[in-house]
């Protein structure tokens, strides 16, 4: 869609978190394709995802329109892997929104496999320890954390903002366009009016 010369965004690929499915998504994606967006509700095993179906699914969506994702938790991961790749829909992903993404790792994911518990998160262990100090890519990323420690990483590291799940301190790394905090939970990251009224004004920036 152009409008007054400017190429617009027109879909969004929405990825959620882990132990989710796009089932937790329907109202935030509602939301936005209430105000005009296509959109791409990915669900996935999380405990072993299959990114060559998943990335194949996101390229047949994009074609050539210009796009957005918006990633709970684990699927800002995964998002952040696709547009590491060659493909020649990662130039149409404009904007990338994250909520609640460890983008420099999850210490909590440490805290489990320090005591063993690495069994309960399988291959998803890869994505959640892996440490990313900035963000290389050309879509602009706005990073969205919460700072109600509702969870259980306050049990392990007392004293650091967080949403119970991840630190905000992880959430943010160089080269993003903004770092937006609100007062929720993990969880309740997906289903704010508040995070969702941000995404759809910067959308239409």
């Amino acid at each position: 869609m152009v409008i007054n010369g400017v190429t617009m965004i027109t879909k969004v690929v929405v990825l959620h978190g882990l132990y989710m499915s796009g089932f937790v998504m329907r109202p935030l994606c509602a939301r936005l394709k209430k105000q005009g967006y296509g959109i791409l509700n990915v669900s996935y095993n999380t405990l072993n995802p299959d990114t060559d179906k998943i990335f194949a699914q996101i390229n047949d969506f994009i074609a050539d329109d210009q796009c957005a994702f918006v990633c709970h938790s684990l699927g800002g991961l995964i998002a952040r892997q696709y547009l590491s790749q060659a493909f020649p829909q990662t130039d149409q992903v404009k904007k990338v929104f994250t909520l609640g993404t460890p983008h420099k790792g999850a210490q909590i994911a440490r805290h489990m496999q320090d005591r063993g518990m690495q069994a309960l998160l399988k291959n998803s262990l890869e994505y959640l320890v892996s440490e990313s100090q900035d963000w290389p890519f050309s879509a602009q990323l706005y990073s969205i954390a919460g700072d109600l420690p509702f969870g259980l990483l306050p049990l392990f590291e007392q004293g650091k903002p967080s949403d119970g799940t991840v630190m905000v301190d992880e959430t943010r790394v160089s080269g993003m366009a903004q770092h937006k905090v609100f007062h929720l939970s993990h969880t309740s990251l997906i289903y704010s009016r508040k995070v969702v009224d941000y995404i759809l004004a910067q959308l239409k920036t």
